[in-house]
């Protein structure tokens, strides 16, 4: 197995959620919203799968901007992104 296969666990897991999230800020701030939502949806699906004391390890800055970001810019109301334009 590579590195990559190998599931996270424990605080390996809480760390890649925080690099994660801290990546998807470092893409908004560079204003590159693709990039972003990628990571974003990233960070949310390894987020979700922590246990409740280990959601309250993740520095409340991130959870809040993964959350405010989540809802507010990329929840179900928004209008999807565009897809690539296709030549005639």
């Amino acid at each position: 197995m590579t590195k990559q296969d190998i599931p996270l666990t424990g605080e390996a897991l809480i760390k890649e959620v925080c690099r994660r999230i801290r990546v998807a800020r470092s893409y908004w701030d560079a204003h590159n919203n693709a990039a972003c939502r990628g990571e974003r949806d990233r960070a949310l699906a390894l987020y979700n799968t922590l246990t409740k004391e280990q959601k309250d390890r993740i520095p409340q800055v991130l959870r809040v901007w993964l959350r405010y970001r989540s809802e507010k810019y990329f929840g179900a109301h928004r209008t999807l992104p565009k897809s690539a334009r296709k030549s005639k």
